[in-house]
């Protein structure tokens, strides 16, 4: 019922899953992860407990290939199942199981696991993990959504399409810095699960994406005085310069920019979202 990615992204220590299926929030069922033991993938007749026991595992020290053999040992439905995994090395395994609805397969290597079943053929996960190896310069989180966006383009499920998936889980990357889950995007219900997916991403980024320091404009002169006027018509008092600091978060928190916030500073993503507000509060 479902093809997907999981993988491991060494740079920033970053585990992740993406993933699509006809049927109801995927999401909701397929992906586990957890910073720093690694990623789990239930699927075909999916047992949910291979997450959280899988992960329990890998937080142990076991490998992917182990933990794979050890969820399946001891299931009597194992051959109705699928799983993929990246441990917290960013080894990979992928098993199906031999009563898994056509087509159903995997392959796993350094750093992923690809899998799927009820898919188009055999051109899915192979497209699938095409793609993951020619996006190795893109973020993790791209190349994770590539991946799943080149299976869809080779067939996907072959019983159409329904939601859509994408969750990433590293160290103190959640909203705020509390909790490990960096990404968690779902497409629930969609005609075209795997583009709402990508468009979710994207404003995903924009706020929540951390500000590139070398792009970070000086918040003074002629870009304050902007900044103040575009503030006060949007209805965010300056004080005439003398609040300018307040008023700009009082705004970005209004509308959840408070993640592109640096002291001093100004991001030009959120010079952009400030100026189409103050233009379309003027046309």
């Amino acid at each position: 019922m479902t093809f997907s990615i999981v993988a491991f992204d060494p740079d920033s220590r970053s585990w992740g899953i993406a993933v699509a299926s006809k049927f109801l929030a995927v999401g909701a069922v397929v992906p586990w992860g957890r910073a720093g033991a690694g990623a789990v993938a239930t699927q075909a007749t999916a047992n949910l407990s291979y997450g959280p026991d899988g992960l329990d595992l890998l937080a142990g020290g076991a490998t992917a290939g182990e933990v794979a053999a050890q969820l399946t040992a001891t299931d009597d439905e194992r051959d109705h199942r699928q799983v993929g995994l990246v441990d917290a090395e960013g080894r990979g395994a992928s098993f199906t199981g031999s009563s898994c609805l056509d087509w159903a397969g995997g392959e796993a290597g350094d750093g992923y696991a690809v899998q799927g079943n009820i898919l188009a053929g055999p051109q899915v996960v192979a497209a699938m993990v095409e793609a993951w190896h020619g996006r190795a310069d893109e973020p993790f989180e791209r190349r994770l959504v590539a991946a799943l966006a080149a299976g869809d383009r080779a067939g996907g499920d072959r019983r159409g399409r329904q939601s859509a998936s994408l969750r990433v889980w590293r160290a103190g990357a959640a909203y705020g810095g509390v909790l490990d889950t960096a990404i968690d995007l779902r497409a629930d219900d969609h005609p075209a699960p795997v583009d709402e997916l990508s468009r979710l991403l994207d404003l995903h980024e924009l706020y929540f994406g951390k500000p590139d320091p070398a792009t970070l404009l000086p918040l003074e002169g002629v870009l304050a005085t902007e900044v103040c006027d575009s503030l006060e018509t949007l209805g965010y008092p300056t004080g005439g310069g003398t609040r300018l600091t307040e008023a700009l978060d009082t705004w970005a928190g209004t509308e959840n920019f408070e993640e592109r916030l640096a002291p001093g500073k100004l991001d030009p993503v959120v010079l952009e979202q400030l100026r189409r507000q103050v233009a379309e509060a003027t046309s």
